[in-house]
């Protein structure tokens, strides 16, 4: 009983905390989500505050990956969904991991080549408590703020996919194809317990011709939104070993021949290295549109970076105004792992170390493996390719219906700003979906600043609730557009 009261009490804070910006966004916007709910007969607002509610108790659910324990938080999902009519599958993954799937059909023969798959993980990174300032696991709400891990990176987009498909029940929508919920265990970091496995195992159960997963921008900058960064491509991330060997023995002995000499060596060598600048037909693209909407200083590098006389000043301009553009621009290397020894005592044999590898898509691993063994240049260095990573997809086209549904519904719920194709340097689980030829879109709908984005694997990681709202209504006003009968 203190519970319930408890929760309508949280409820009404909410909708009092968002009211008034929902009031701005139905006057500024009546012909958007607002507007789309009204005659649909949705009270938009208080299913925004009710997803609030379901994005902290899965806050409060620690998914952290390693282990995962997201088993837990799928069946908090379930049973949201049995409370509001939507039957839900959950399927095992591995100990405590699971994944579900949730539908609501258009018709009694489903057609999986126009079927809509809103993808989300609900794995989260790992934490370090003492740099919190609250419980990561808190789920708690500060000055309009939503606190805790998965906040924005994983949670935020399971909570808005889930009410929007409660709102298509709720409304007992129209479809004109099915809409399809995947909560999945996994965002990447072990495939063969999130969207490889699904996908090996259980394609039938998610089989669609379109997706919307996380992996993009709603860019905010000056406090307005600058543009929309759809992900229609992303970096392949591989690993690489750096195996290194020596004369082992006592430490009161040391031969100047040791493993861990040749490795630090080689590591440095690895860290130094720079691959060369590269553009895909994307990432051309992306620089372009964002020459049009950037500052006037800014925007002239940026055009510069096809000038051969100022190239290489360019780059630099660029990839210091935003880290993130630099590494759009070519492969990185970024040494992550190092393990060496059991005993202080004891001068090891061997040494080892970790690089990552960041592709630009179309690179081959083997090929920069080559090029980096050769600048380590020690016959007691030996570099490796880990086994697995994403399958090589090709990009999304930006021409489907669903891309422009996107692109529209973005113009719309954010007036002046720019709509680009984006290729993400994060690794997403879309390249599984692409292989196997569903037009994937890499969507994080919730307008954020790049300051706040950096708190998604850093300490406290938050979600404006304003934020969180505005974002669902722009998934609202997407889904609603592509899979509603006109």
């Amino acid at each position: 009983m203190v519970r319930g009261v408890l929760g309508m009490f949280l409820l009404s804070l909410v909708v009092v905390a968002g009211g008034a910006v929902q009031a701005e966004a139905q006057t500024s916007q009546p012909q958007g989500a607002q507007a789309q709910a009204n005659a649909a007969g949705l009270d938009l607002p208080r299913l925004e505050s009710e997803a609030i509610l379901w994005l902290q108790g899965l806050l409060r659910i620690n998914t952290t990956n390693p282990p995962g324990n997201d088993l837990a938080a799928v069946n908090y999902l379930a049973g949201v969904l049995q409370k509001e009519g939507i039957g839900a599958e959950i399927y095992k993954s591995g100990p405590n991991r699971g994944f579900l799937v949730a539908r609501l059909q258009a018709t009694a023969l489903p057609n999986p080549s126009q079927a809509l798959l809103l993808v989300s993980h609900l794995d989260t990174p790992g934490v370090d408590a003492s740099k919190w300032k609250s419980d990561p696991f808190g789920g708690m709400v500060q000055d309009n703020y939503l606190y805790g891990r998965g906040a924005i990176n994983g949670k935020a987009m399971a909570a808005a996919e889930m009410a929007v498909l409660i709102a298509l029940k709720r409304s007992n929508a129209h479809l004109d194809r099915d809409v399809i919920f995947l909560a999945d265990s996994d965002g990447g970091a072990t495939p063969n317990e999130g969207m490889k496995f699904v996908l090996e195992n259980y394609w039938n159960k998610v089989a669609a011709g379109f997706a919307i997963n996380d992996g993009g921008r709603v860019v905010v900058k000056n406090g307005k939104v600058q543009y929309v960064g759809v992900q229609v491509d992303e970096k392949v991330s591989r690993n690489l070993d750096v195996i290194a060997s020596g004369t082992p023995g006592p430490s009161s002995l040391p031969s100047g021949d040791d493993a861990i000499t040749h490795l630090a060596a080689a590591m440095e060598k690895i860290a130094a290295y720079r691959t060369p600048v590269h553009f895909t037909f994307l990432t051309r693209d992306y620089f372009e549109g964002l020459a049009n909407i950037e500052d006037q200083d800014t925007a002239k590098w940026i055009r510069a970076l096809d000038d051969p006389n100022r190239a290489a000043h360019a780059v630099q301009f660029v990839s210091s105004a935003n880290p993130d553009w630099g590494a759009m621009m070519r492969d990185t290397i970024a040494p992550t792992m190092l393990q060496a020894g059991t005993d202080a005592n004891a001068i090891p044999g061997e040494a080892r170390g970790v690089v990552n590898l960041r592709l630009l898509p179309g690179t081959l691993a083997e090929e920069l493996e080559n090029k980096l063994q050769q600048a380590v240049n020690d016959s007691q260095v030996r570099l490796e390719i880990e086994p697995g990573g994403a399958p090589p997809a090709p990009a999304s086209s930006l021409d489907s219906g669903l891309y422009t549904t996107i692109a529209s519904a973005a113009k719309q719920q954010f007036p002046g700003a720019a709509v680009l194709p984006y290729m993400s340097i994060q690794s997403t689980d879309s390249p599984y979906l692409r292989e196997r030829s569903v037009q994937t879109y890499g969507l994080l709908p919730f307008p954020l600043s790049h300051e706040e984005m950096l708190r998604t694997q850093g300490a406290d990681e938050r979600i404006q609730l304003d934020t969180f709202r505005k974002g669902m209504e722009f998934l609202y006003q997407i889904v609603t557009n592509f899979a509603i009968e006109k």
